[in-house]
C-alpha cells in the first residue's frame, strides 16, 4: 500500500495553473509573423521587390499545437522566386545561377525570439 500525505496550500500551484490557461500564445506568434515578415522583406535580395513585398505570415492552432507559417506568394513560370532565390535555379539558356541562403539568417532571431517571449510568459504567470 502506498500512502501519499501533503500538507500546506497549493494556492500558488492553482494560481499557475490559472495563469497558464489564460496564456495568449496567439498574441505572441502573430507579433513574432510580422516580425519575420518586415526581417524576410529586408533580407530578400531585390531586384524589381515584388518578392520582398510578398511576404505573409499565417498563425494556426489546432489541439495543442501552435503553428506559424511564413510564406511568399510571388510566382514565376509556377516556382516561387523566393525558393529560387534560396536555392539557385537553372537560366532558360542552360546556365544556372547560384542560390542564397538569405531565409535562414533572416528568420532566425525571430525564432529565438519566440522562445524568449514564451519563456517569459510561462515563468512570469
Amino acid at each position: 500500500m502506498i500512502t501519499i500525505t501533503a500538507s500546506g496550500s497549493f494556492k500558488n500551484t492553482d494560481k499557475f495553473l490559472k495563469a497558464m490557461s489564460h496564456l495568449d500564445i496567439r498574441s505572441i506568434l502573430e507579433e513574432s509573423g510580422r516580425e519575420g515578415v518586415a526581417a524576410l522583406a529586408l533580407a530578400t535580395p531585390i531586384r524589381t521587390g515584388r518578392t520582398a513585398t510578398s511576404w505573409s505570415y499565417e498563425v494556426t492552432h489546432k489541439s495543442s499545437l501552435w503553428e506559424i507559417v511564413w510564406s511568399n506568394g510571388d510566382v514565376e513560370n509556377g516556382f516561387p522566386v523566393a525558393i529560387m532565390l534560396q536555392y539557385g535555379h537553372g537560366t532558360g539558356t542552360g546556365g544556372y545561377v547560384q542560390g542564397t541562403d538569405y531565409i535562414n539568417p533572416a528568420i532566425q532571431p525571430i525564432f529565438d525570439n519566440i522562445a524568449v517571449k514564451v519563456w517569459r510568459a510561462v515563468t512570469s504567470a
